[in-house]
């Protein structure tokens, strides 16, 4: 578990404020993908297929995790957990719609790691960046072989 102290030194008022905000969008939008994925994967094609989007979703619970704990370590509650994504019904297009949200994270979590001066807030959102890129690695391979 990470811990990051409410009033850490590290982090200006406006800047702590930031970081509250983004974390409760990326709270929200892996949120989003765990269940979409949990969808996408029941309506995969084949064993291999499903299996790989279920690895995926594993990655998105362990952000999922990550992020919640910083969000409840700075301020001391829950955020609102919402779905901000709909996930498409048909296979294919919850693969575009998925590739398209992986590949728009990656940026999303890079320019969080950068302003970000909690050393552990950081390496999380770069690992989860790293992630990000490598489920849309997959979801366009999974587009190409339709």
């Amino acid at each position: 578990m990470w811990y990051v102290q409410s009033h850490h030194p590290a982090y200006p008022a406006r800047q702590n404020d930031r970081l509250i905000k983004n974390l409760e969008k990326a709270v929200n939008g892996e949120h989003s993908a765990v269940v979409c994925y949990q969808k996408i994967a029941q309506k995969a094609p084949d064993s291999k297929t499903k299996q790989q989007i279920l690895e995926i979703r594993q990655d998105e619970i362990r952000h999922f995790n990550a992020f919640l704990t910083f969000y409840t370590s700075l301020t001391g509650r829950n955020p609102d957990i919402s779905i901000t994504e709909p996930c498409p019904e048909q296979f294919r297009y919850a693969l575009e719609s998925a590739f398209k949200d992986e590949q728009e994270t990656v940026d999303f979590y890079l320019d969080i790691a950068d302003y970000v001066k909690d050393r552990t807030i950081r390496e999380a959102f770069k690992r989860a960046a790293a992630d990000e890129q490598n489920h849309a690695v997959w979801f366009l391979y999974f587009l190409s072989k339709r």
